[in-house]
């Protein structure tokens, strides 16, 4: 079992940029594809960016040229830096690790055995 942690989420305004973490654990390895994924009340889940073991970044179209997702193999910790943050962008935000990960451009997913934060709420205002 992978465990996960994120933390930096928080309030900013409209036009704003915030950074999230996440460190791993457990029996956590880098062969393991990392990524982020947000949900709003009420809509499902969706991808926003995914790492795969080559260190390939995947970006859903929403988030294109805003948002940008890093890895540090040294210390198993997964970054998002977010900048020109929307409203729309208001959302609880979870690091997932998997085995095998892909996504779509609109925010789609598909994963085999994954393993999920708890999240760190984002809202902007």
């Amino acid at each position: 079992h992978v465990q996960l942690v994120e933390s930096g989420g928080g309030s900013v305004q409209a036009g704003g940029s915030l950074k999230l973490s996440c460190v791993a654990s457990g029996n956590f390895h880098n062969a393991y594809c990392m990524a982020w994924f947000r949900q709003s009340p009420g809509k499902e889940r969706e991808a926003v960016a995914v790492l795969d073991t080559h260190g390939s970044a995947t970006y859903a179209d929403f988030v294109k040229d805003r948002f940008t997702i890093s890895k540090e193999l040294a210390t198993a910790s997964l970054s998002l830096q977010m900048n020109s943050l929307e409203n729309t962008d208001t959302a609880m935000y979870s690091c997932a690790a998997a085995e095998a990960l892909s996504i779509g451009v609109h925010g789609t997913w598909d994963a085999r055995n994954i393993n999920w934060g708890q999240g760190t709420q984002v809202t902007v205002s």
